[in-house]
């Protein structure tokens, strides 16, 4: 029976002996055993699986597979009989806070808003709720998580019960309907939550420690709440104060000015940011100016390297414009490809959706536009040069 499991019997359990019942490999080779009983918990309801050893070989994954649970093992192991397990107590002891604080949340959800869960993960950093809501307040989760360290200062039991009667369930509110009709495990914080759960808990609200919403995304309709509890919370804020030392000193301001520091550091860049469009500008200008006077023909030609094609399209914009008698062929090397612009002015019949349409299969490339203007791009096949030379026999002197 579920009951009589050793995980279930006592979720503080570190070590045990069992019996090997069997041993063998899954489809992908992995070797694994199954035992007359267990501590390890296997993968389900959201929690992840413990991991340890078994006689000192490595577990690396537990699962429950037609009604038995398969140790999965670093390498098959030659014991016979009985065998010493030995939990990762550091993480199995992390999965019972995480989950037990996930209850605490989500009734906490539910008591104050009536915001129902309708899924959960118990991730290797952070764990999440999705809640069956298109938006959730910044007040709200304030309001949430308060409740929740609440009911956890309070040290409240968190209890179990198995199989209770048909009148023994009327008496309790669950916070979702039960999907099983035999061996029912309720977890019960007594006067505040009541769920049907397999899960691992601590045996107290207490032992939860401490729970912190970090954020918050919407999910197809839904909204996606990332938290942490016990011992994640200190993580957190450990490496979340090393960012911030970290700013601070870059920065050169104490860390509680570090948020002021930013922030002048954003004025100042986008001064910087205009400052720098405003002279790249001006140099356009001057490029344009310095092509138009010295042409020797309808068409103004140049090659340029690391130039993007945003600046390909005000150049040959400024050309036209100042001149519209002109083409304009325009052509840059970057990294791994070629692109190009080429511009008519309005006095101009060419198109330059033809000129595109001839030259893009010598680069393999694409391109779009229309008559007056286009742009293109594709593989750097040839050199800027022998490209705009292709452009320029197309069009014609």
């Amino acid at each position: 029976m579920l009951k009589d499991r050793f995980y279930y019997q006592d979720a503080y359990l570190k070590n045990f002996t069992a019996k090997i019942i069997h041993r063998g490999e899954d489809e992908k080779g992995r070797p694994y055993i199954v035992l007359d009983n267990t501590a390890f918990y296997p993968t389900g309801g959201g929690q992840p699986h413990d991991t340890g050893t078994i006689d000192e070989v490595h577990v690396l994954d537990v699962e429950e597979v037609d009604g038995e649970i398969r140790h999965f093992l670093e390498v098959a192991i030659p014991s016979e009989g009985f065998v010493e397990g030995v939990l990762n107590w550091e993480r199995r002891f992390d999965h019972m806070q995480q989950h037990a604080g996930q209850h605490i949340l989500t009734a906490a959800f539910v008591e104050l808003f009536g915001f129902p869960t309708v899924s959960f993960h118990l991730g290797k950093g952070v764990v999440s709720i999705d809640l069956d809501v298109d938006n959730v307040s910044a007040d709200q989760l304030e309001a949430v998580e308060k409740l929740a360290n609440d009911i956890i200062l309070e040290n409240r039991p968190i209890e179990t019960k198995w199989d209770p009667t048909e009148d023994e369930l009327a008496q309790f509110s669950l916070r979702k309907q039960l999907t099983v009709t035999d061996e029912i495990r309720l977890v019960i914080i007594p006067g505040f939550d009541f769920n049907g759960c397999g899960g691992t808990h601590p045996s107290s609200t207490g032992q939860v420690g401490l729970i912190k919403i970090l954020s918050t995304e919407k999910q197809k309709g839904q909204v996606r709440v990332h938290f942490v509890c016990g011992g994640r919370v200190l993580q957190q804020l450990q490496r979340k104060h090393e960012e911030l030392s970290v700013a601070s000193r870059l920065l050169s301001a104490p860390e509680d000015g570090v948020a002021v520091a930013i922030e002048k550091l954003l004025i100042a860049n986008h001064s910087l940011e205009k400052s720098l469009e405003e002279a790249k500008g001006s140099l356009l200008e001057f490029e344009s100016n310095a092509l138009l006077t010295n042409r020797s023909g309808r068409i103004i030609k140049a090659a340029f390297s690391d130039r993007t094609v945003q600046e390909l399209q005000k150049l040959a914009r400024m050309l036209v414009t100042d001149d519209d008698s002109i083409i304009a062929l325009l052509v840059a090397e970057n990294e791994e490809k070629l692109q190009f612009v080429a511009a008519r002015g309005a006095a101009v019949w060419t198109s330059m959706k033809e000129v595109s349409s001839a030259v893009l299969p010598l680069i393999n490339g694409k391109g779009g536009g229309n008559d007056a203007f286009v742009q293109g791009g594709g593989e750097r096949s040839m050199a800027g040069e022998e490209f705009l030379g292709k452009m320029v026999e197309f069009v014609g002197e």
